[in-house]
């Protein structure tokens, strides 16, 4: 697939998400506020980076195959100035942890998503 398609599909799978969010606040826009505040929270910066805590979410991503967190957190580790190899790093220790479902991701999706979103930053 070239870097176009894969550019166009991860921005749409961004896309769909913010707008399903968009919608999911509009009917219970309390406990979207709040969810967004405790997540913020976690994300600032403190004893780990905000680059560790995305490291840390894209793992998490992985091991609980989360097609959406993933390519949000692997937009996050970019954001952030994560190295290719960090992020490689982190999906090889997500695999460690949850086997062939965290490796087929990390094959697939996060070097899709490190690709197409790379030439933004």
């Amino acid at each position: 697939m070239d870097k176009q398609m894969h550019r166009s599909s991860t921005e749409a799978a961004l896309r769909r998400y913010k707008e399903g969010l968009g919608a999911f606040t509009n009917k219970l826009p309390e406990v979207a506020k709040q969810f967004q505040a405790f997540t913020e929270v976690c994300f600032q910066e403190g004893a780990l980076s905000k680059k560790e805590k995305q490291l840390i979410a894209l793992g998490i991503s992985l091991a609980t195959q989360d097609e959406y967190c993933t390519i949000y957190h692997t937009k996050g580790c970019l954001d952030q100035g994560a190295t290719e190899q960090e992020i490689l790093e982190t999906c090889g220790v997500a695999a460690a942890f949850a086997g062939g479902a965290a490796m087929s991701q990390a094959v697939t999706l996060v070097q899709e998503c490190m690709s197409e979103l790379a030439t933004k930053h």
